[in-house]
């Protein structure tokens, strides 16, 4: 499991690409809808489109860079082969979601001060 410190962090360390991939994944709309509705259950490409209201290619589209990412896992229907049915993948999400919390959790960070001198104060 990937994390940063917050040392690393401070000096200006991004996330774990595990948590950016994330981030910026769901910064689309559509694919946020996806991944939400993934959330609670597996499902295919024509139900998606279909609870979604959206194209089928255009769901398609979003599935594949969620796939590239790590995101999902898939797998054909047992004695059709012509469908397969998408879930979140969630040991990926686990990882990601890890490196979200190190970095971004108030809880997890400590209070740093300042490293140059407090306002005010004269120079020795």
């Amino acid at each position: 499991m990937t994390t940063t410190s917050p040392d690393a962090t401070r000096a200006g360390a991004d996330l774990p690409a595990a948590s950016l991939a994330l981030l910026t994944l769901l910064a689309d709309a559509t694919r946020r809808r996806i991944f939400l509705h993934l959330l609670g259950a597996e499902a295919c490409n024509c139900e998606l489109a279909a609870t979604l209201h959206l194209p089928q290619n255009l769901v398609s589209h979003h599935l594949r860079r969620l796939r590239q990412a790590g995101l999902l896992d898939e797998h054909r229907e047992p004695g059709d082969g012509r469908w397969v049915h998408v879930t979140i993948d969630h040991d990926a999400l686990r990882e990601a979601w890890s490196g979200l919390d190190t970095a971004l959790n108030p809880a997890r960070r400590p209070a740093l001060a300042p490293a140059c001198r407090p306002r005010g104060a004269t120079a020795p």
